[in-house]
């Protein structure tokens, strides 16, 4: 389909004239050409209409500061001209274009309006409707007009006789006396006719050509909208990770300091009433007790929001205490010329916790080694437990939330889990994320 090279594709209606040239007299192609610049030539001068009152009336009332919104709806009258443009090509090239705007729902009209002017394809398609207005219209008039007579050359003969058999007035000094003598008009219409249907086909594949260079999305269009995808999930990493923050101020700053006020209250009271043996007594101790335990569950889902050591004394710290708690024996091994990013020590570090866990929980392994390396530029990190294999990212909640998590920040999860074991999980995350 894209065989000039050029990532246009080949015309339809140009490949139908040249493989059967004869044959496309006869098929539905003319029509469906003609029919394309009939209404391109409608279409193109209601564009020319509206851009006219825009520029004329923004012009004149610009002084005003209203003139200056109608000029910018001028700008982007391009955008709901290049959406009808796509659906009229499909009447004579099935390849679908592709739109070059990404989505803005939820957006305001002013954030809206914004975006779109910052974006090439908003102006390429100004351009394109620009050209629709001027060029294509009055092309697409002397198309009509040449149509239209070839028809009326055509029907001469069945004008002649319905009208006035006997004598007709073609023209000054021109008279034909029947419809027999109006054969020949008759014979140049179809000529008409003729040159029209390759005229058509010529005009028509132009026309989609202009379309899908300055209509399609291109190489600049995706790679802004990749960056600018890039640069909302790098908000949304940093507004989790803000959120985190608090969250772990509030506890550590709120609950938990009340929490150790209250088990320091209850311990008074505990000491006030040493030697009562009172159920009240075992009330207060009981209590205490309770506290305590609340205390530390607290301290534990502080710990698993974000240690503190992670933050102070970074990855390999963090993940070293970790392997200290772990039921099973843990090889730690990573060997860092400096401290990651902050995101990425915090993904590395639930991600050798998750699999931990997992690995305690479903593996059977009765040991786990985790190895972290820097290479080029890339983070990977390896664990690696001797159990009996099987694990499936797939059908497991927790891997596959490792995945979401390492593909907001442009990272991978790979998993090698054979029957029998081993597992490995290698995980990769630029050190830039």
């Amino acid at each position: 389909m894209f065989a000039d090279g050029t990532g246009v594709p080949n015309v339809a209606v140009w490949d139908a004239v040249r493989q059967r040239p004869l044959r496309f007299l006869a098929s539905w192609w003319p029509w469906r050409c003609w029919a394309y610049l009939i209404s391109g030539t409608l279409f193109g001068f209601t564009v020319l209409l509206a851009l006219a009152v825009l520029l004329f009336v923004g012009l004149g009332l610009s002084v005003l500061g209203v003139g200056l919104l109608l000029l910018a709806v001028a700008a982007v009258l391009g955008i709901p001209v290049g959406a009808v443009e796509r659906r009229r090509l499909k009447w004579i090239d099935p390849t679908p274009l592709p739109d070059p705007h990404g989505s803005l729902a939820g957006a305001g009209a002013p954030a809206w309006l914004r975006s779109r002017l910052r974006e090439r394809a908003t102006w390429r398609e100004l351009g394109y409707a620009a050209a629709l207005a001027t060029v294509c219209t009055a092309v697409g008039v002397g198309f009509v007009a040449l149509l239209g007579l070839s028809l009326l050359l055509t029907a001469v003969p069945l004008v002649v006789w319905a009208v006035a058999p006997d004598r007709v007035m073609l023209g000054p000094g021109r008279a034909v006396s029947g419809p027999m003598a109006a054969l020949p008009a008759t014979l140049l219409g179809l000529v008409g006719l003729i040159v029209c249907a390759y005229a058509g086909a010529l005009l028509a594949g132009t026309q989609v050509r202009a379309a899908w260079f300055l209509l399609a999305a291109r190489d600049e269009d995706l790679r802004s909208r990749v960056v600018e995808l890039t640069r909302s999930r790098a908000r949304l990493v940093d507004a989790f990770e803000a959120e985190r923050r608090r969250i772990e101020r509030d506890l550590h700053d709120g609950a938990q300091q009340q929490l150790v006020a209250l088990t320091m209250t209850l311990g008074l009271a505990e000491l006030e009433l040493r030697g009562d043996h009172t159920p009240a007594a075992e009330l207060v101790s009981r209590a205490r007790g309770e506290a305590r335990h609340a205390l530390d569950q607290l301290r534990d889902l502080v710990r698993g929001i974000h240690p503190q050591v992670l933050t102070d004394h970074g990855l390999t710290a963090a993940v070293a205490e970790v392997a200290l708690r772990n039921p099973m024996p843990v090889t730690v091994d990573i060997d860092l010329p400096h401290r990651l990013p902050a995101a990425v020590e915090s993904m590395a570090y639930f991600t050798v916790t998750e699999a931990l866990t997992n690995a305690a929980k479903h593996s059977g392994a009765s040991q786990v080694a985790v190895v972290g390396r820097i290479e080029t530029d890339r983070f990977i990190l390896l664990i690696t437990d001797d159990g009996r294999g099987g694990a499936d990212a797939a059908a497991g909640a927790g891997l596959r939330g490792l995945a979401d998590r390492l593909a907001i920040q442009r990272g991978r999860l790979i998993v090698s889990s054979p029957l029998g074991g081993p597992t490995q999980l290698r995980v990769e995350v630029p050190c830039s994320a």
